[in-house]
This record gives structure tokens, sequence and C-alpha cells, in this order.
């Protein structure tokens, strides 16, 4: 296919995956995928403007975008989105039976501007009464020394975060009970290998997360796409043409798991009728009006948090003619 020449950044996974193997084009382009971890393309893509379309935190997006400093204008395609009540975890020998008994204890966190971490952070302010104010949080890196936020942050005063020492992983203070528990995405080494001492908050967090919907209607946004400003200024049609090449991988993956021929994914079960009867057809939306809720609840959470040096509302996130369109449904197309 000939056309506009886009580096083009995601993460591996059903939603993308059509996209990066060429059996969804975006109309007009010719795309050299990225693939990688979340936490390296997000870095690049902030520190070094390094593709032309990439998926992005949403948090520290909305961070670089309140300071008018976002060198990309996001759509409202969210390949990533998951609950995060098991992204918790806590010493055993602590008392912590319920997020209340997190009040007055030290947790940490891989990156404070992650936006798990801005979820989780969220929910104990807004339902369980204990505000980020109320907990000593730590920073650095889970498994190796030396990590540190991909973009540089600031926390409104009364929010008490430090980085822990040069050496030192979350992973091993919490195992050595220097921590008291730790937010993270991707569970720690402590965890993984059954540490005596170490669980998560939740013992039934997937109950949990479900109560969570049934109350909230909220199904949590972890990434955005989002194309390179002046790219998107230079080619108005571009940001569009990427919203509706988004749209419809996500449309081709959900259809996959509808087929029962044969499994599509290494489970014995997919449980897409539980999800649907629990959230509705449209279980993953994409487009603003859907998502308006969780875009509210983060940046509101941003702005509070002194992440976000003011309140964003959710249309000033995307590119004016997605932020119009119409990209939800079943299909998402």
């Amino acid at each position: 296919m000939s056309g506009l020449r886009l580096a083009l950044a995601c993460t591996v996974s059903d939603r993308t995956r059509p996209i990066l193997d060429g059996l969804v084009p975006i109309e007009g382009c010719e795309i050299q995928p990225v693939t990688g971890e979340p936490e390296e393309l997000f870095a690049r893509a902030l520190r070094e403007r390094a593709f032309d379309v990439t998926e992005l935190s949403l948090s520290s997006y909305l961070i670089a975008l309140a300071r008018g400093e976002s060198p990309y204008v996001a759509v409202p395609a969210f390949p990533s989105r998951a609950f995060r009540h098991g992204a918790v975890y806590v010493r055993t020998d602590r008392g912590i039976e319920r997020p209340e008994d997190l009040a007055g204890r030290t947790l940490g966190v891989p990156e404070f501007q992650q936006t798990a971490a801005l979820w989780v952070r969220g929910i104990l302010a807004d339902r369980h009464g204990v505000p980020p104010s109320a907990i000593r949080w730590r920073s650095g890196g889970l498994e190796r020394p030396g990590g540190r936020e991909r973009i540089p942050i600031r926390v409104r005063e009364g929010i008490e975060l430090r980085p822990i020492g040069p050496d030192d992983t979350l992973s091993g203070m919490l195992a050595d009970g220097r921590l008291d528990g730790l937010v993270s995405p991707r569970p720690p080494s402590c965890f993984l290998e059954d540490h005596p001492m170490v669980r998560r908050l939740w013992r039934d967090h997937r109950a949990e997360e479900r109560r969570f919907y049934r109350e909230t209607r909220m199904f949590p946004i972890m990434h955005v796409v989002a194309v390179r400003r002046d790219l998107a200024e230079r080619r108005p049609w571009l940001a569009g043409a990427v919203l509706r090449a988004f749209a419809r991988a996500k449309q081709l993956a959900i259809r996959e798991l509808e087929q029962t021929n044969f499994l599509r994914v290494a489970l014995p079960w997919v449980d897409l009728e539980q999800v649907r009867e629990l959230m509705g057809t449209d279980y993953w939306p994409y487009g603003l009006e859907p998502n308006r809720p969780e875009l509210e609840a983060v940046a509101r959470w941003s702005f509070e948090e002194g992440l976000a040096v003011r309140r964003l509302e959710p249309s000033e996130l995307f590119h004016p003619d997605t932020a119009r369109a119409e990209a939800g449904g079943p299909g998402g197309a």
C-alpha cells in the first residue's frame, strides 16, 4: 500500500494486531509498526516524540496536555482498559484487611503517574475515604533498581511522594517489610513466588471489580491512541482515519471472541456471555460520549492530586473531528 508513511507504536493485543499485521489499514497510510511494552513505548513517545501514531498512557497524556506540552493529540480509541482492584498488594502482618486500613501506611508504586495507580487512588478516595494524602507513597523500579517517572511530575502539597533508594526495588521492599503495600499493574515477583507475608488487598478482586462496575458503570480506561500534533495539523484527515482503523480492529477482535467452533485464545472458557450480561453488548466502547464518566473521573483525580495543572474537560482531550465522531456500537465501527 502506498501513502503517508507512519511509525505506529502499539502494544500487541487482539485490539491492535489487525492493524499491526496489515489486515486493517489506516486509510491513506503505510505503517511501520513498532511494538513493545507500554512503559518503554510511552517513555519514547513522550521524551523523544519518536512515533507518528502511538498508544499512550491516559494519565501521562492528561499531565502533558494540561501543561500545554503534549506533542500528541488523542483520538477516542482505548486499546487498553482494565479493572485494577487486583493491582493492590499488602503485607499480611500489618492488620490491613480493608481498603480503609491503608490510611497512614506506606505504599510503593512504580510510577505515581501510571494510569492504573491513578485509578486505584481515585477509587480509594471516592469509595473508601482514603485520599492520596493519607498514604505515604514511594516510587521506583518494581523489579530492577533505578526506575523513574517517564515525564517529570509534581503533586499537590500534602501528598508525600519520595523515591526509593537507588539500589532498592519495590518488590524487595514489600518482601522484607519496608513497605506496607504496593500498587502495580504487574504482580510483584514476591507475590508470584508465594511470599507468605504478601497477598492482594481484595482477596476476591474480581467480585469487587464486578461490584464496582455495577455501582459506577465505569470500565477503567488505561491507554489512548494519539497522533503527533504537528502531523495531525498538516494532515487534517489523519486523526479520523486512525480512529476508524482502531475501531475496525476492535470490531474484528470481538467477532473473534464470538466464534465458538474452536477457541481463539488459550483459555478453556471465554466468558463473553457473562461479560455482556453485566456490561451490555457494547462493553468496550470507543468514542467520547460513551466514555465520559471514566474520562471525567481521571481528569478530576489528576487535577486534585496536582498532576494536571488544570482540570481538563473530556472534549479537550481529543482531536476536534474525532471528539464529535461516533465510534461506539458493538463493533465500534
